[in-house]
C-alpha cells in the first residue's frame, strides 16, 4: 500500500520511513508541505501522514487542500500539539486521525492499519480467501487451514493486496507498485519470487497465476 509521509525532521522520518517499510508500506517522504501537496496530487497514494508543522504549507492547509480537490486518502496528522482545538481543526479539515508527538511505531502502525481498513471500506477485520485462508488485518496475521502462518511484513503486504480484491487480476507491475512503491529500482520478477514464498509457506493452489493476466486469489472455494 502507497504512504505518503511529510515530516520535516530526519530524526523521525528516517525511523518511522524504516519501520514502515519493514510493515509492508511503499513510503515517500518529503520534507516540505508544498512538496506534499504536489506528491499527493501527482501520486496514487492510499495513507498520508502529515506533520502539521511543516515548512512551505502547514500539513492543516495540505490536507484541506486536497479535500477541496476531492483527493479520497486517508489523512493522518502527526504533530506536537495536544490541544484539543487543534485536533479538532485538524479532524475539521478532513483529517481522519491525529498521533502526538512522541509515538511509538506500534500505535502508528495500528492507526494506519485500521485507516487502511476504513479506506478500504471493510466492515470486518478478517477477511477469508481461498477456501482455507483468513486474514486478521487487525493483527496482520495469516491463517491457512486454521493453523497460523508466519509471515514477514512484505509477504504480509503482498497477500493483503491480493486477498482484498477476491478473484480479480493483478499484474506483477501493479503488485510491484502498490507493495514495493512506484520508485522501487529492482527487478519486476521479485513479485515472482515472493508469491513462491507465499506458495511454499500456505499452498501451491492459494494463489493463482496466468500468463498475460498476473496473479489473483480467490475470495473462497
Amino acid at each position: 500500500m502507497r504512504l505518503l509521509l511529510a515530516e520535516d525532521d530526519p530524526r523521525i522520518a528516517e525511523p518511522t520511513t524504516a519501520a514502515l517499510r519493514e510493515g509492508g508500506y511503499a513510503v515517500t517522504w518529503v520534507q516540505r508541505g508544498d512538496e506534499a501537496l504536489a506528491e499527493a496530487r501527482a501520486g496514487d497514494y492510499s495513507l498520508v501522514v502529515l506533520d502539521v508543522m511543516l515548512p512551505g504549507l502547514s500539513g492543516f492547509e495540505v490536507a484541506a487542500a486536497l479535500r477541496a480537490e476531492g483527493h479520497q486518502a486517508a489523512v493522518l496528522f502527526l504533530t506536537a500539539r495536544s490541544d484539543v482545538a487543534d485536533r479538532v481543526q485538524g479532524l475539521d479539515l478532513g483529517g481522519d486521525a491525529y498521533l502526538t508527538k512522541p509515538f511509538a511505531v506500534p500505535e502508528l502502525l495500528a492507526t494506519l492499519r485500521a485507516l487502511s481498513r476504513r479506506e478500504r471500506g471493510l466492515a470486518r477485520p478478517t477477511v477469508t480467501f481461498g477456501g482455507q485462508g483468513t486474514l486478521d488485518t487487525v493483527a496482520r496475521r495469516v491463517t491457512w487451514a486454521g493453523q497460523e502462518v508466519a509471515v514477514t511484513g512484505r509477504e504480509y503486504a503482498l497477500l493483503e493486496e491480493l486477498a482484498l480484491s477476491p478473484g480479480h487480476w493483478m499484474t506483477r507491475e501493479e503488485l510491484l507498485s502498490r507493495v514495493w512503491g512506484p520508485d522501487f529500482g529492482g527487478e519486476a520478477r521479485i513479485v515472482d519470487v515472493y508469491v513462491r514464498y507465499l506458495r511454499r509457506k500456505l499452498s501451491d493452489s492459494a494463489i493463482r497465476s496466468e500468463r498475460g493476466r498476473g496473479y489473483r486469489i480467490e475470495a473462497g472455494e
